[in-house]
C-alpha cells in the first residue's frame, strides 16, 4: 500500500500558487468524464468514470490536498481550510475544522 503523503500546511500564498495546477487537472478530468459519457453512454462508462475520478482524487492527495467531494478540495492551513470547488476561478473561501463546506466564509 502506498504511503500517504505527509500533512502539508498551506499559507494562503502557497495554496493560491498551486490553484492553477489544481484547476487545470480538474478541468482535464472533467473533459475525460464528458468524453466517456458521450462515447460510452452513462451506464457503459461507469468503470471509466470511476477511474478518472479516482485518478483526479489521487493527484489532489499527492499535492497535499484533502478531497472533500467531486471536484471539491481543501487546503489545510493549520487552523482550518482554504476551500475550492470547480468551477470557482480563485481561492476565495475558508472554513474551520468543525464547520466544513456548509460553514464556508468568503476570504476578505
Amino acid at each position: 500500500m502506498p504511503e500517504k503523503p505527509a500533512r502539508i500546511v498551506f499559507s494562503y500564498q502557497r495554496a493560491a500558487a498551486l490553484l492553477p495546477e489544481v484547476r487545470q487537472l480538474t478541468e482535464q478530468a472533467i473533459v475525460r468524464v464528458d468524453d466517456a459519457r458521450q462515447s460510452e453512454g452513462e451506464a457503459g462508462a461507469q468503470e471509466q468514470l470511476q477511474s478518472v475520478v479516482t485518478g483526479w482524487a489521487d493527484a489532489m492527495v499527492d499535492r497535499g490536498l484533502a478531497v472533500k467531494g467531486l471536484w471539491l478540495v481543501d487546503f489545510d492551513n493549520g487552523s482550518g481550510y482554504y476551500c475550492w470547488r470547480y468551477p470557482e476561478t480563485g481561492l476565495e473561501y475558508f472554513h474551520s475544522n468543525e464547520e466544513g463546506f456548509p460553514g464556508r466564509m468568503r476570504i476578505q
